[in-house]
C-alpha cells in the first residue's frame, strides 16, 4: 500500500512540475520535450508576468526535491521494515515504471494530444500539428525505460546495505 501511495504521490509531483513549466515558463530548455513545431511557436511566448520564471524555477526545484524525498522515504520505509534486496527492487521498479507509465499515458497522450492543456498556457501553439503526434519522443522514452531498471537496481543495492 505504501508503494502505491508513493507512486501516486510521484505522479502528482510530476504533474505539478509540468503545470509549473507550462504556466510559469521558467526556461526555454523545457521546450525540448515538445514536438518541433510546438517548440518553434512556443519560443514566441512571453512569461505571464516578470517574476514568473523565478517562481517557475522555484516550483521545479521544489518538485525535484519532492521527487527525491519520496524516493528516499520509500527506501527508508523499506529499511525500517526489514526489506530484502528483492523487496527494495520491486518497490523501486513499481515507483519508477509507475511514474513512466503516467508520463506516457497521461502527459504525452492525454494532455498533449487529447486536451487543450498546453494551448491554454501557451496560446501561440494553437493549431500545431505536433499536438496530434503521439510518440514524437519515442526514442527518449525508450532510453529512459532502459535506464529505469538500472536505477532501481542501484537504489535497491544502496538500501539493502543498511
Amino acid at each position: 500500500m505504501v508503494t502505491l501511495t508513493l507512486t501516486l504521490l510521484l505522479c502528482v509531483i510530476l504533474f505539478v512540475m509540468i503545470w509549473a513549466a507550462a504556466y510559469f515558463y521558467p526556461w526555454e530548455r523545457l521546450l525540448d520535450f515538445f514536438p518541433e513545431d510546438i517548440r518553434e511557436k512556443a519560443l514566441q511566448h512571453e512569461p505571464p508576468f516578470p517574476a514568473a520564471p523565478v517562481i517557475g524555477r522555484l516550483c521545479m526545484v521544489l518538485c525535484m526535491l519532492g521527487f527525491i524525498g519520496v524516493m528516499a522515504y520509500g527506501g527508508w520505509d523499506g529499511i525500517r521494515n526489514g526489506f530484502t534486496f528483492g523487496q527494495f527492487l520491486t518497490r523501486f521498479l513499481i515507483l519508477l515504471f509507475g511514474v513512466k507509465a503516467f508520463d506516457i499515458i497521461v502527459l504525452d497522450y492525454f494532455l498533449l494530444t487529447k486536451t487543450q492543456f498546453f494551448q491554454h498556457y501557451i496560446p501561440e501553439t494553437r493549431g500545431c500539428a505536433g499536438y496530434h503526434n503521439f510518440g514524437f519522443n519515442r526514442k527518449e522514452q525508450l532510453k529512459q525505460i532502459v535506464i529505469l531498471p538500472f536505477a532501481a537496481l542501484l537504489g535497491a543495492w544502496v538500501c539493502s546495505l543498511f
